[in-house]
This record gives C-alpha cells, sequence and structure tokens, in this order.
C-alpha cells in the first residue's frame, strides 16, 4: 500500500486520537476474557447482506463459512469503546509501570535469544533494538502466551459487533472485517488462531488487520506473514511500520534527557545548536550526532527535560500518547542498559524493585486482595488489589498505584 493509499481509512493512530482503540495491547491486560452474549435481533440479517459484499469483494465461499457462517456478534466490545482507563495515573508513575524491573529483566531475555533476528532488523530497517523490544515489551510482555490466553478474545466476532452496530466508523469496521478475511482467504492465519484485542489487534505486536496485510512482511520465510509465533514476522514488521508510517530516522537515537539551563523550547534545531544554547545531556556525554535535529520538551515543570528526535515521533505513530512514547523510548534505553533519568519528576516515588513488586503482591494476597499472581508483573489485577486495599485502609488518593508508600503501610501489617 501507497501512504497515499493509506490515508484513505482512519489510521491506527487516528483510532486511537478517536478513543477507538483506547485500550488495545498489553497496555490492555485491562481487557476481560471474552464472554460471548446472544446477538440482539438483526444481526443475521446484517450477516447475510454482508457476505453479499464479502464474496463481491473477492473473499471465498469456503473462507466466508469458516469465519462467519455460524458467528455470534461480541456484544461486550460495546462496554470497550469510549472506556478510559479504569486507574488514572501520574506521569510518573506511568513510566514506572511500563518501565518495570520485569520488563528490563524480560527484555533483556528476549534480546539473548533473539540477538541474531534484532541485528539483521537492526541492518535491514535501521531500527534500533531497544525501540522494538520496548514495543514488545508493552505490547504483549514480549508474546507471552498467557496474555493471549487470558487477555485476548476471537477477533471475527468482535469485528463482526463492530461492522454491524458501530455507528461511527462502521465503514471502518466492515473494512477491517474484509481485511481479516483476506488473512483467512490466503491462508495466513485461521479464525481460530485469530485472537487480539477487543478492536481486533492481534499478535506480538498488536497488528489491525489492514497493517498485517499492507504492512507485514514474511520476515522468516515460512511462505505466510503471521504476527503470532515465532517473533520475526511482527518486529521486522514493526521495524517496516516505523519507516513507512512513521518515518523512523535509520541509526539515530530517539532523543536524550538534557538539562536545559533555561532554553526556550521553541522550534526544531540541530544538537549542536541546542548545545551552544546551553542545554547538555543529564548524564554529561556529548551528543553523538550533533547534526541531528531535535526538539525540547519538558513535561512537567521541575521534571526532566528531553530533546526529542524524530524517532520519538515516530514511537508516537503507533500510539498518538506523548507518555507511551516516552515509556517505550525510555525502556528501550533500560534493556540496553541505560540508567533510569536522572531528574525525578516533583513528588514521584522510584519504581519498586522486582522483588519489592513481588513482595507487595504477596503481601496483598495475604491481606485478602488477589493480585492475579505474584511474579513481579503488574497488570489490572494488581491494580485493582491496589486499590481495593487503600479504599479499605484511607489511603488517598486510591489510584491503583502500588508504590513504596503502599509497600510500607502492608509492612505494617494494618
Amino acid at each position: 500500500m501507497t501512504q497515499s493509499d493509506s490515508r484513505k481509512r482512519p489510521t491506527r493512530r487516528a483510532l486511537l486520537r478517536a478513543g477507538l482503540l483506547g485500550g488495545i495491547g498489553v497496555g490492555a491486560l485491562a481487557i476481560r476474557p471474552f464472554q460471548a452474549i446472544a446477538a440482539p435481533p438483526g444481526f443475521e440479517q446484517w450477516r447475510d447482506r454482508f457476505r453479499a459484499h464479502a464474496l463481491a469483494k473477492g473473499i471465498s465461499e469456503a473462507t466466508w463459512d469458516r469465519a462467519m457462517g455460524r458467528i455470534e456478534p461480541d456484544m461486550s466490545v460495546f462496554k470497550e469503546i469510549g472506556n478510559q482507563p479504569e486507574f488514572k495515573e501520574e506521569l510518573w508513575q506511568y513510566i514506572n509501570r511500563r518501565v518495570s524491573d520485569w520488563r528490563i529483566v524480560r527484555g533483556k531475555e528476549a534480546l539473548r535469544k533473539n540477538e541474531a533476528l534484532f541485528s539483521r532488523i537492526e541492518h535491514d530497517f535501521g531500527v534500533e533494538r531497544g525501540t522494538l523490544l520496548a514495543l514488545w515489551g508493552v505490547e504483549s510482555a514480549y508474546g507471552d502466551p498467557l496474555v493471549q490466553q487470558n487477555h485476548m478474545r476471537p477477533v471475527f466476532p468482535a469485528l463482526a459487533a463492530l461492522a454491524w452496530n458501530e455507528p461511527r466508523r462502521r465503514a471502518y469496521w466492515e473494512s477491517e472485517l474484509i481485511n481479516a478475511l483476506r488473512i483467512v482467504d490466503r491462508g495466513w492465519s485461521t479464525p481460530a488462531e485469530m485472537r487480539g484485542s477487543w478492536a481486533g489487534a492481534m499478535g506480538h505486536t498488536q497488528w489491525m488487520p489492514e497493517v498485517w496485510l499492507n504492512v507485514g512482511i514474511d520476515y522468516d520465510h515460512d511462505g505466510r506473514v503471521s504476527p503470532f509465533g515465532k517473533p520475526d514476522d511482527a518486529l521486522g514488521s514493526t521495524a517496516r511500520y516505523l519507516v513507512n508510517r512513521g518515518k523512523y530516522h535509520a541509526h539515530e537515537h530517539w532523543g536524550y534527557e538534557v538539562r536545559a539551563n533555561g532554553a526556550s523550547t521553541r522550534g526544531s534545531r540541530s544538537y549542536a545548536a541546542w548545545a551552544s544554547a546551553g542545554v547538555t545531556r543529564a548524564d554529561g556525554a556529548p551528543f553523538p550526532q550533533p547534526n541531528a535535529s531535535a526538539q525540547l520538551w519538558t513535561p512537567e515543570p521541575g521534571g526532566p527535560s528531553f530533546l526529542l528526535g524524530p524517532n520519538f515521533y515516530s514511537v508516537r505513530s503507533y500510539n498518538p500518547a506523548m507518555s507511551y512514547a516516552l515509556a517505550i523510548c525510555h525502556l528501550g534505553d533500560r534493556i540496553l542498559g541505560g540508567p533510569p533519568f536522572i531528574q525525578r519528576f516533583p513528588d514521584s516515588e522510584r519504581a519498586l524493585t522486582l522483588a519489592e513488586v513481588q513482595e507487595l503482591q504477596t503481601r496483598l494476597t495475604r491481606a485478602g486482595f488477589d493480585t492475579g499472581g505474584t511474579d513481579g508483573r503488574v497488570g489490572n489485577d494488581t491494580m485493582q488489589a491496589v486499590r481495593d486495599y487503600q479504599t479499605k485502609m484511607g489511603l488517598l488518593p486510591a489510584d491503583g498505584y502500588g508504590g513504596l508508600k503502599v509497600l510500607a503501610r502492608l509492612r505494617q501489617g494494618n
């Protein structure tokens, strides 16, 4: 697909801005297990009409019967549309939860296991391994099969419900349902394998069907394109996405924490020009590519400042939230051995260590608050347990953030 073609339909970015994909990925561990709900009247008539449309688009009758013949819509998707995150997080809390010891440790393991793959991607696309590792870790916990099993739902019932009865972007959902059918028609996947978020995003790096069809590549040369199983296709194709749609600059770092020293925040300048204006790296090191361009950003007064290059905004093409892009970029640095931010955010706590998160989960479980496990990975169950504990103990705000203050109170045993 050409860039001009991609503008004809809503992109992942546009849908996120519209609130239609807020919660996909394992930023989406909040997704509840799929539960079938009986279809209201009218669905079967729509399905019969849509069958004619799908066949006219070239979908085979065999594929239609296999994927849609006896399907009932997943009506629970309508509860997800427009839902705001249940837990309101300060920026430092958002960063701490995503740039966690668990993700850093598992990211290093994922890199060791896939060193050759990341070297090949860097050679072919120029995309830094840290960026891809972080996207992989945040979107699917490095392809953890338990995420697929416990937090993803069959895609065809979800897309069928949206294409039938979602009023704001029905044409988009119809298009994505056709794309999903084409994937089955090509033999790239099966309806049973195609499990994803409520919006239809699937696999290691949470592809929508349109991305699967138009950006996905057969990077492992097994004759099909798949975001499931081996991570080769998912990571290679995600690198291609960042280059083609995010305008990624090959072999250029996303940016750096800096000391702004009162410099004006306006405009894009070269790193050399920023240095001349008194902006220095927080760690005191020189800027390695002084002629590359960047913009100055201070998210919160008194907190850390950053020079952001084009590749920060390439990551942002995957999810338009500045907080998401900062978390991805910082997590990538940490996996590769970089330090925490040098300047703290105002009123922030340091992130808990892996052992401290496990202790928090263990103490909550013993106190009768189910965290869904004690492995050191903070998902929705742990956040809910923390909020229930905060509410019971009168710890305000009851925001679900399990940090040093909550752990200290749990250690007191009351």
